[in-house]
């Protein structure tokens, strides 16, 4: 993972802080919580979830609502959220996929002045799976162990997933 600002480690640490006093029953504390880590989760979810970011978020952030009782360290209050953050957003991505599957042969002219929507466009072509790996190791610095164990896969499957998907983002890239 990469190393983090003073202001994220301040954000991090009061993250814990909340997660603890909520957990005792603070409901300001559980808002407050919620408010701190929803740029995190919309971080994370827009990626993977793509249009379906919003909706994956906040279905993320109800877990979080309804499960944080059961977190049992609240030092890995970040770890956590990642984990249903991601979740969260293959299963909203699956089901938008089956509204409307994307052909990755489909893809704007290269050179396009909207560089970004090029991006997300090349990314929506990916299946979700590939999506949350490409996330996982390539924005949030994972490695394939963290990666394999969040995603409940074994290693080979996020090493492969991940060679797949670098090759498709590439392969649909250069069209």
């Amino acid at each position: 993972m990469t190393e983090s600002t003073p202001s994220e480690a301040r954000a991090h640490a009061e993250g814990i802080a909340l997660a603890r006093a909520a957990r005792r029953g603070d409901t300001l504390a559980m808002q407050d919580l919620l408010g701190l880590l929803t740029p995190y989760v919309a971080r994370i979810c827009t990626p993977i979830a793509l249009c379906g970011g919003p909706d994956a978020t906040q279905e993320a952030l109800v877990v979080v609502f309804r499960s944080l009782r059961s977190l049992r360290e609240p030092e890995a209050l970040y770890g956590w959220v990642r984990a249903i953050a991601v979740r969260e957003a293959v299963r909203i991505a699956r089901r938008d996929a089956r509204d409307r599957p994307a052909e990755l042969t489909e893809l704007p002219e290269r050179g396009d002045p909207q560089l970004g929507a090029d991006i997300r466009d090349v990314l929506a072509r990916l299946a979700p799976e590939h999506r949350a790996v490409l996330v996982l190791r390539d924005i949030e610095g994972l490695d394939e162990q963290a990666a394999a164990a969040l995603l409940d896969v074994p290693t080979g499957t996020v090493k492969s997933r991940l060679h797949r998907a670098r090759a498709s983002f590439r392969r649909a890239w250069s069209a």
